[in-house]
């Protein structure tokens, strides 16, 4: 486990692609697991896609740490999420979100002593299109700080 300030600290580190590999992107029910670095290169990160098999439209975006620690999920239009209800709030950030149910899209993030067990209603300004994946990662790619993003394609706009 890491410290909340390690895991603030990661978030924010400038990312860029591991590479020049081009990734399609996946189809429904499919992963797509991708390395991401530091711009300095001195840290790893793998970014997912994971696309939903009944539900089109349901996709998950996440940012992980030593590819077990979720630094940030993105959960488009899957189940609501059941916050934990504690008697001190670990974050400011997540006080009025205490207990509560978080309906999606709903953003995943890392909290010290809970992992990802914490999720909060995403902004409109920091995505304001959830209804096109494409344009979401774009978005998440922004919020992760992946300033040069790895190359993703399709076959089909209309799946993005």
């Amino acid at each position: 486990m890491i410290s909340q300030n390690e895991a603030d600290i990661l978030i924010g580190l400038p990312k860029k692609a591991n590479g020049d590999e081009s990734y399609k992107f996946p189809y429904p029910g499919n992963l797509l697991t991708i390395p991401i670095i530091s711009v300095d290169e001195k840290e790893k990160f793998v970014l997912d896609i994971n696309r939903g098999s009944i539900r089109l439209s349901k996709c998950t975006y996440q940012e992980r740490y030593q590819e077990y620690i979720i630094l940030a999920r993105l959960d488009i239009d899957g189940p609501p999420h059941n916050n934990p209800d504690v008697e001190n709030v670990p974050l400011l950030l997540l006080d009025n979100y205490n207990g509560e149910v978080i309906k999606c899209p709903h953003m995943h993030l890392y909290v010290e002593g809970y992992m990802d067990k914490w999720a909060i209603p995403i902004s409109d300004d920091e995505f304001p299109n959830t209804k096109s994946l494409f344009s979401t990662l774009q978005d998440f790619f922004r919020y992760c700080n992946v300033i040069n993003p790895p190359k993703i394609w399709s076959e089909t706009l209309d799946e993005l």
